[in-house]
């Protein structure tokens, strides 16, 4: 699988995540872990293994590493390492070994919970993309996640989405316009909205959320080439995609709303380019992984 810099691991935002997390935990970054302080000597070292308690899909390693150095920052004594055993998008079972950290027992025991909370959920997030992106192997559909996500941390949640094997739709609302039932009803109608974000921002995508074949037929004329057919029965989905193909015009089409992983091949089979899914994000599961000393 791609290593974390093919997948764009984002840095800074995660590092802005860590620094909170721990903040949090400690009651500021200059408070302390008041059980290990009084329990561990400062100049004990281990080692521990950062294992995975479930099968799943892994995402957010470098956080690892990214915890411990902020937990040692300010002191010359301290420090942990950490020796990564996979990478971000592999499939992981039961035990297996992630990470091996060795260093400050301190260090280690303080920046656990804040290092297993972040990994815990972010791979979790690519666990159930996986999920989706394994149910559509067989289509030329693609499964696309949505801004659905935690506040706070959406730029590590799609990245995770991209370490399970999904692609991320729009990050926000300020790289691509998107048109939906209450910008309509706003506006007038899905031409005057459209009309109005191509005058406003010229040069900003535009996708338009329609839920019947009339409405796709209006939104391309106006000049959308992405149409969302939102909460659409397969049925009506195969009839609203031939009514796109018969407009003449390249038109990328997704399906969303209402969607779930059994009846994925189903709506892939409509000739949909992708499902749009906010469960990537909104609804997954921890992957459950521990920090185990040795």
């Amino acid at each position: 699988m791609s290593n974390e810099q093919d997948l764009g691991f984002p840095t800074e935002e995660a590092l802005r995540v860590v620094r909170q997390a721990l903040a949090e935990d400690l009651g500021g970054l200059d408070g302390v872990d008041v059980t290990t302080e009084a329990t561990i000597d400062p100049a004990a070292t281990s080692t521990g293994h950062v294992v995975a308690r479930a099968g799943g899909v892994v995402a957010g390693l470098p956080v690892i590493a990214m915890v411990f150095a902020e937990v040692c920052a300010g002191s010359d004594d301290t420090r942990v390492d950490v020796a990564l055993r996979a990478a971000d998008g592999d499939r992981v079972e039961r035990g297996d070994v992630l990470a091996e950290v060795t260093g400050s027992t301190q260090a280690i025991l303080t920046g656990e919970r804040t290092m297993l909370n972040i990994l815990s959920r972010i791979s979790g997030v690519a666990t159930v993309t996986r999920e989706w992106a394994d149910a559509l192997a067989a289509y030329e559909t693609t499964i696309l996640d949505t801004r659905k996500t935690t506040p706070g941390l959406r730029a590590l949640q799609k990245y995770a989405v991209r370490a399970g094997g999904g692609t991320n739709k729009r990050m926000g609302l300020y790289d691509v316009a998107m048109i939906k039932d209450n910008h309509k009803l706003a506006a007038g109608s899905i031409t005057a909205a459209f009309d109005r974000i191509r005058e406003r921002f010229p040069d900003v995508p535009i996708q338009v959320e329609v839920t019947t074949a009339d409405e796709a037929r209006e939104a391309i004329a106006a000049g959308a080439r992405f149409i969302m057919c939102d909460n659409m029965s397969p049925e009506t989905l195969r009839a609203t995609v031939e009514a796109i193909e018969a407009a003449g015009e390249e038109v990328e089409v997704e399906a969303t709303g209402g969607l779930t992983l059994e009846r994925a091949g189903e709506y892939a089979a409509t000739g949909v380019d992708y499902l749009s899914v906010g469960a990537l994000t909104h609804s997954a599961a921890i992957l459950d992984i521990a920090l185990d000393l040795v």
